[in-house]
């Protein structure tokens, strides 16, 4: 365990931090889910709005640091060629 004040306080720095990132990391894994199961229920209207959703919130934890910029850039890309197959099909 930490002795010194500045290691305690990087602990509670740490923990706060990871929490924020757990949180964002889940919430762009469950948008990106919901894009999924409307585009493979055939569903154009709500993998659109799905999809509108998404995009921001992965834009977001890239901005954050949460996600590197090419994953995230690989995420949305992959999300907008399955809602773009399914509005062309």
């Amino acid at each position: 365990m930490a002795s010194h004040k500045s290691a305690e306080k990087r602990i509670r720095q740490t923990e706060r931090r990871r929490a924020r990132n757990v949180s964002l990391k889940s919430g762009v894994k469950t948008k990106i889910k919901d894009v999924l199961k409307a585009v493979k229920a055939k569903d154009r209207e709500a993998s659109q709005t799905a999809f509108a959703k998404a995009i921001p919130a992965i834009a977001k934890a890239s901005s954050k640091g949460v996600l590197h910029k090419r994953t995230a850039s690989r995420k949305i890309s992959r999300l907008t060629q399955n809602v773009n197959h399914l509005l062309n099909t």
